[in-house]
């Protein structure tokens, strides 16, 4: 810095025809190459250090990675000196863009933005530590993964706020689509970011279909909840409308509005609506998944309605909408975005109060009403079925059509994690069947792999069909096709040997999910996860089995050649029977893999001879 400065003064002395002596200008150039003094002259007998010798090599970091650091003013904050949540929503998507942006070298817009739960309300001059950085790039769209905490500067307190994931997209000259580059994740922590992104774009894109499965199925008559206390409010009472106008500093280098700004003037809106219902300051909980459906600009008018759709005992949902007009407001407009969001109000412990009911009109009031309770229950399922460790969910979790999208994605995304996990030791090696065990606090898994000769496709159909593996698994009897829940789920109630000390066989009843690559270097999977049917409960003649996470994964190495690995995350049940093979004091995991590589190669001959007799 000091160098910096003599430099600019020098120039100043320069321009204004001032005499510099030359050994100043030298040290000024020598300083501006990274060098402040002339070399040293090594001592007799002195030792030269390595390059880096005294100082240990900090990990690399990730090129996309963005933190922001945000000191909570008193203009950030509401009536109880709390950090607005509309001016945290746009610090978080600024973050998020600009990592997009470091990815792409162009510039970005915001797509969707994941459910959002706010765990801790932030107080003024506390700082807001915002970290961003890419996990996936797709060919268009690349998704972001953002984590929020707080810090007391004064007691040194760290905590968490939130974590969410958008969904970025790189545009070119006039808007147009510009195909990203392919990020390669570094670390372990990226790796399972990486390899669970690709579910969590699987789901995204199924979110609207499952809120109408629901609807589909649930009663079309609004049953009101009755609830001690005043009667019901109706909900034509709480809705709000509001106009903005869209100004530079709104707006991006492209002259497209922040998404971060839409969002806090859509935050702002719902509050009001909020407080209508309850009379009292209300606190925003969790914000749904949501989509931008087109761009606004400079200039144009935002229109913003909301309105409660439904208010539950301890929490309401409210519906906000952003429309966009041009100067004249009598031409039609643009839908921008629709929103979800959450309220509680807290009373003077922090607890939730409880809340008056909703009247909805009827019509379009009562649709909402019905959706309102839908997504509710949406919420309850990713938050509690996708969004939890594994340690925190039972092994079998209960199926039915509404959660199935999250039991699949949770299916794959643990197995997945597992694949992606380090320290994977070898422990036992026989001809050419590979063995290796992660040990963890709660956890004891295994891998086996090997490469046979076989198209990867091929293999991966033969293995996802668990009616066929009595074929080559001699501990499983039968597998039963329960239920075929689409092209990339099926139920299977599985049969299996009895194990050494049982006196009954075990049955399973198994969720198995299949994907394909999603894009190159990506395996295929097949997973496996126990879940409960009320077609199926536990019987006398069974042992009931659980499995918590397991299934294959399967990369092409060429054309005909391709490595098979399964995984296991053992049970307490299955633990004995793990440990006895790692040990050594059995080879029956090892025997049964090489009859699963027999049973390849053997249908894949029947394949090609059939094709030739075609």
């Amino acid at each position: 810095r000091a160098t910096l400065l003599l430099s600019r003064c020098l120039l100043k002395m320069v321009k204004g025809n001032i005499i510099v002596p030359e050994e100043i200008l030298s040290f000024c150039c020598n300083g501006l190459q990274g060098s402040t003094s002339p070399p040293r002259a090594q001592e007799p007998g002195e030792r030269e250090e390595a390059p880096g010798a005294m100082a240990s090599p900090s990990p690399a970091r990730n090129p996309t990675e963005v933190q922001m650091s945000q000191l909570v003013l008193p203009c950030h904050t509401n009536h109880r000196g709390e950090l607005s949540t509309g001016q945290l929503l746009k610090w978080i998507d600024t973050a998020a863009c600009l990592s997009a942006e470091r990815h792409a070298g162009c510039p970005c817009v915001t797509a969707s933005m994941d459910d959002i739960y706010f765990e801790h309300t932030i107080s003024v001059g506390q700082v807001v530590n915002i970290k961003a950085k890419v996990n996936r790039a797709f060919n268009s769209s690349m998704e972001v993964g953002i984590q929020v905490s707080y810090e007391d500067l004064c007691s040194g307190k760290h905590c968490s706020i939130c974590k969410a994931y958008a969904t970025f997209v790189a545009q070119g000259p006039l808007g147009s689509k510009v195909r990203l580059k392919p990020l390669t994740p570094q670390t372990e922590e990226e790796k399972i970011e990486y390899s669970i992104a690709a579910e969590r774009r699987r789901m995204r894109l199924v979110h609207k279909d499952t809120l109408k499965d629901l609807l589909t199925q649930s009663p079309q008559e609004t049953e009101l909840e009755t609830r001690d206390g005043s009667g019901a409010v109706p909900a034509e009472k709480t809705r709000v409308e509001s106009v903005e106008l869209v100004l530079p500093p709104h707006a991006n280098h492209q002259g497209n509005t922040f998404g971060g700004q839409i969002m806090a003037w859509m935050e702002n809106v719902a509050t009001i609506a909020a407080s209508r219902l309850c009379h009292a300051h209300p606190t925003l909980r969790a914000i749904e998944m949501f989509h931008f459906r087109g761009p606004s600009q400079v200039g144009d008018r935002l229109v913003l309605k909301a309105i409660v759709n439904n208010a539950f005992k301890n929490s309401m949902e409210v519906g906000v909408s952003a429309e966009a007009y041009g100067q004249e407001m009598s031409v039609s407009c643009r839908h921008i975005n629709s929103a979800f969001m959450t309220f509680v109000v807290l009373d003077q412990e922090g607890h939730p109060r409880t809340l008056p009911m909703v009247a909805p009109e009827p019509g379009d009031g009562e649709r909402r009403y019905r959706e309102a309770s839908a997504r509710k229950k949406i919420r309850l399922d990713r938050k509690y079925v996708v969004s939890c460790k594994q340690t925190e969910v039972p092994l079998s979790v209960p199926w039915d059509q509404s959660n199935k999208v999250y039991l699949s994605y949770n299916n794959v995304s643990a197995l997945k994690m597992l694949v992606a996990k380090a320290n994977w030791a070898l422990a036992r090696e026989k001809e050419k069947v590979r063995m290796y065990t992660l040990e963890e606090d709660k956890f004891l898994s295994f891998r086996i792999e090997i490469s046979v000769c076989i198209p990867a496709s091929r293999a991966f159909s033969l293995l996802s069909n668990l009616q066929r593996r009595h074929e080559w698994d001699s501990h499983y009897v039968s597998a039963e096709l329960v239920q075929k829940v689409d092209d990339d789920d099926m139920i299977y109630h599985v049969v299996s040997q009895k194990l050494r000390h049982e006196n009954k066989p075990q049955d399973f009843v198994i969720l198995a999910s299949r994907r394909k690559p999603c894009s190159k270097g990506d395996p295929y999977v097949v997973a496996f996860r126990s879940v409960t049917l009320p077609t199926h409960p536990a019987r006398a003649e069974f042992t009931r089995g659980e499995t918590l996470c397991s299934g294959f994964c399967i990369w092409p190495e060429s054309e005909e050649m391709s490595k098979v690995a399964y995984y296991n995350q053992a049970t307490p049940g299955y633990l004995n029977y793990v440990t006895t093979n790692v040990a050594g004091l059995s080879s029956d995991i090892c025997s049964t893999f090489e009859a699963c590589e027999k049973f390849l190669l053997k249908n894949k001959e029947d394949l090609i001879s059939r094709l030739q007799d075609f």
